[in-house]
């Protein structure tokens, strides 16, 4: 059993008691989230596909940690100028655990 979900504009494929890294999402560590934004739903050699978002399947997740990613360098320089610039930074994601699959029944 594994969805196709969207978080901050982004497809991720998770399954059920996994743990992912996703772009920072402002929330408190330990709090559970209902996702609702699904596209696709495999279960039991049934696919479900949505247009664009499934209807009635949502997923519940949970925020463990917010860490930062490895450093990013961006470098610009312009030849014969002697311009050089080096800056960087580290990206913030969360590391979220998905928790269950919620079915609402028609």
């Amino acid at each position: 059993m594994y969805a196709i979900i969207n978080i901050k504009d982004k497809q991720f494929k998770i399954v059920e008691n996994k743990y992912i890294y996703v772009p920072y999402i402002s929330m408190n560590v330990g709090e559970k989230i209902l996702l609702n934004q699904v596209f696709l739903f495999f279960k039991e050699d049934k696919l479900f596909l949505g247009n664009p978002f499934l209807d009635n399947i949502s997923v519940k997740i949970e925020i463990l940690q917010h860490i930062k990613g490895n450093k990013i360098i961006i470098f610009k320089k312009k030849r014969r100028k002697g311009y050089r610039v080096k800056n960087g930074f580290r990206p913030l994601f969360s590391k979220i655990k998905i928790i269950s699959f919620l079915e609402k029944k028609k």
